[in-house]
């Protein structure tokens, strides 16, 4: 018998819904970082009273994620030593450019406004280092150039 003619619905042929993957390694967060995901729940709870039954399932599973993001969020403040790590902004001549980059969680970063991951090859490159500090990138030794570091918040 043809598939045609035993096939009750649309259904069984559709893709399934997974779940929103979460980033591995811990959930550190700024303060910025904790109000964004506070501020995703709100919007998606808000939502998710108008929606229809479709639209429900997809907020539900964004909702399932951003309470994930929450209940594993660390709040983790900028070096005290002043050196580049999570929740600062490094300032750097790279390739002839200055570059403002900002060393973020992984829901707050954001590549083309230079806010990176603190996971980032760029960032993970930078972690502990300090003004006058030339650092090697994409294999060349004097790729980056520490100029200064200050914390984010």
């Amino acid at each position: 018998m043809s598939v045609a003619f035993r096939r009750e619905s649309d259904e069984e042929h559709m893709e399934p819904k997974f779940e929103r993957p979460l980033p591995a390694g811990p959930n550190w967060v700024t303060a910025a970082g904790k109000a964004l995901i506070e501020r995703q729940i709100t919007d998606l709870e808000a939502r998710l009273a108008d929606a229809d039954t479709e639209q429900a399932e997809a907020i539900r599973r964004d909702l399932r994620y951003w309470q994930t993001r929450r209940t594993t969020a660390i709040e983790t403040p900028a070096p005290a030593d002043g050196s580049a790590g999570f929740g600062t902004i490094v300032t750097i001549r790279m390739g002839g450019r200055t570059r403002e980059i900002g060393i973020v969680g992984d829901d707050e970063s954001e590549p083309q406004a230079d806010r990176l991951s603190f996971q980032s090859p760029l960032a993970r490159a930078l972690m502990g280092a300090e003004p006058g500090d030339v650092l090697p990138f994409g294999g060349r030794n004097d790729a980056i150039e520490v100029l200064s570091v200050r914390a984010i918040d």
